[in-house]
């Protein structure tokens, strides 16, 4: 019988959400979890270092889209939920290699989906109706808002604009369709752009942060008066876990930092942040090394999140204002430049090649 103290399965549990929200599991929960990642690019263990060792604790490499591994997963460890991070996340590979992301996470999903369904429909009715199938997508599923329009909302429709916002969308409503159609108990997030440590630097925050450090031109698309609501990873992670304990199947939840700022403010802060943590440096200002380069295609203008219904029903709310959340990401960059250095080598170097050698 599935009780408090069954396992979990998560997808995507070393990338950079899902290796905060795998530690914050640890750290809050401590119950089994089982962590299922390909370890692609963005993918690292060395994240999660803390919990490798910890009774409990199962790391299995493989893929979302192998069926007869996730059922086999299913079967040996019962959990009673899957924690479905496992996505390709960047718009700009989107535009440059749709495919893998239509493939990862329109397919992928589907597969779990499936997965989930012939592991929930053979359990037992107190058990079924304790599952949960938790789905983490994103705000760009809704597209883009103008200056003064009001943030998203749960009920907004989907406008997605790049390969990746489209195929989170309709990855969002394959989970919508399978909770409708055979009563799977499935909850959505929608979350804003996350920063923090552990992020992958080909994000604006890190990718910054790594320039800036070396001199180099920090690169700035068009005008840089894009918004985005900023959500600190580990407030994310908690919303998580509690959307997954409190949340009610059949419903989607907007996870939202309340921090809008422009891409070009929170740059300037960023730099403002170095020239303190970095009295020494030559590259001071480094807000001097701010670049314009071309936009990209289809560049949401503004992202702002109404984050209103996961106060209210989930009990949840951010801890960190944007100015707290970002000294702890930039302070965590600069003790930690042997991981930023380990994780952009080789192929990583080569995509930033690819993505602005033209710009």
């Amino acid at each position: 019988m599935l009780n408090d103290d069954s396992s979990i399965l998560v997808t995507g549990g070393a990338g950079f959400i899902g290796s905060h929200f795998v530690l914050d599991w640890f750290t809050s929960m401590g119950t089994p979890l089982v962590n299922l990642d390909k370890l692609t690019y963005a993918g690292n263990l060395r994240n999660l270092e803390a919990v490798a060792g910890r009774p409990g604790y199962t790391f299995v490499r493989g893929d979302i889209r192998d069926r007869d591994l996730v059922g086999r997963l299913l079967v040996e460890h019962k959990p009673r939920a899957i924690v479905h991070l496992a996505a390709e996340s960047h718009v700009d590979r989107s535009l440059v290699g749709p495919g893998e992301f239509l493939d990862t996470n329109v397919h992928g999903t589907f597969v779990m989906l499936e997965a989930a369904r012939g592991y929930w429909q053979g359990l037992d009715e107190a058990d079924r109706a304790r599952f949960r199938f938790l789905h983490v997508s994103t705000d760009e599923v809704f597209g883009s808002l103008k200056p003064g329009d009001a943030p998203f909302e749960e009920t907004f429709a989907f406008r997605p604009n790049s390969p990746y916002a489209a195929s989170k969308a309709a990855s969002d409503l394959i989970v919508r369709a399978w909770h409708k159609s055979y009563g799977l108990p499935t909850i959505v997030t929608n979350c804003s752009n996350n920063y923090g440590p552990l992020q992958f630097p080909e994000k604006l925050l890190p990718l910054v942060l790594d320039k800036a450090i070396h001199g180099e031109p920090l690169p700035i698309y068009g005008d840089g008066l894009q918004v985005r609501d900023w959500l600190y990873v580990g407030d994310h992670a908690t919303a998580l876990r509690v959307a997954l304990e409190r949340g009610q199947p059949g419903q989607t939840y907007n996870i939202g930092g309340w921090n809008e700022q422009t891409n070009l403010d929170t740059v300037t802060m960023l730099c403002a942040l170095l020239d303190e943590f970095l009295p020494e440096s030559p590259h001071r200002p480094h807000a001097k090394l701010m670049k314009s380069v071309t936009d990209r295609p289809g560049h949401d203008r503004r992202y702002a999140i109404n984050a209103t219904k996961a106060e209210r029903e989930l009990g949840w709310r951010p801890a960190e204002t944007f100015a707290t959340g970002l000294r702890k990401t930039v302070r965590w960059y600069l003790d930690n430049q042997a991981w930023v250095e380990e994780v952009t080598s080789g192929a990583y170097r080569a995509w930033m090649e690819t993505n602005y050698a033209g710009r």
